[in-house]
């Protein structure tokens, strides 16, 4: 159950709509179910706002379709699967609501939660390479509820790509900046910017680019003030956090 459902719970109570003893059997569910592969919690999204989210490298198949059943069967709408292979996408049973992301390896089962305001989040690349990455952070933050713009393949190689866009930078709630090599996009965007900048190295990159952790340092020294850093390759993490910014109360 998500923070909005118990206040529109609430607020039927206090309306005469319901009574206490049927809020109290809607808020009744245990706060975890365990179950044989997993401890589920269900109580995340009255906490955190957002609902649990299943990370699914290193989980088999039949796994990831149990979790996300049993999910489901609690409740949850809205279930995001990241890092989920073409194989366990194929093997998931249909019986549920369900759309592969095969670019992003992410899956969704329900439907995105409808933007809650006008805001947007801006996702730009340094190059196609990274759009993998910059697909799965913005898909996160899409099925979490917010309007995405994405501004791809705009690096500093050639940075009058980026330029012609600065009426779209300077229009964003929250930037995610994505780039391997170097990762100098992030500083960059970072001084044209008036809001948060999310940086994400990532793994692309010839022999010193050492798996993104070029990048990864470059971004954690930028100049520009206004930039944080998530993960190599944590598209996932810098969505997330996107959200949060983005649905603050204050805001464009």
């Amino acid at each position: 159950m998500e923070q909005h459902e118990v206040r529109q719970l609430l607020q039927k109570v206090a309306a005469g709509q319901i009574d206490v003893e049927q809020a109290l059997l809607g808020l009744k569910m245990a706060p975890f179910e365990e179950i044989d592969i997993a401890s589920l919690d269900h109580h995340r999204g009255i906490r955190q706002g957002a609902s649990e989210i299943i990370y699914g490298a290193g989980k088999s198949p039949e796994q990831i379709d149990k979790i996300a059943h049993s999910l489901w069967n609690s409740g949850q709408k809205t279930i995001l699967i990241t890092r989920m292979s073409q194989e366990a996408a194929e093997y998931f049973q249909r019986d549920i609501p369900f759309t592969y992301f095969a670019e992003a390896r992410v899956g969704l089962v329900g439907q995105k939660i409808a933007p809650k305001h006008e805001g947007y989040i801006l996702v730009a690349t340094g190059g196609t390479s990274d759009i993998p990455v910059a697909e799965e952070a913005a898909l996160t933050a899409e099925i979490m509820g917010n309007r995405v713009e994405r501004l791809y393949d705009v690096g500093v190689a050639g940075i009058h790509r980026l330029l012609a866009h600065v009426e779209k930078i300077m229009g964003a709630r929250v930037i995610i900046a994505i780039a391997g090599m170097e990762g100098a996009l992030a500083s960059v965007i970072g001084g044209l910017a008036d809001c948060p900048v999310i940086a994400v190295p990532t793994s692309v990159g010839y022999g010193t680019a050492l798996g993104g952790v070029t990048a990864l340092l470059s971004m954690l020294n930028s100049c520009a003030s206004g930039v944080s850093v998530v993960n190599i390759d944590n598209g996932f993490g810098a969505g997330y956090q996107a959200n949060l910014i983005n649905n603050m109360e204050s805001g464009k």
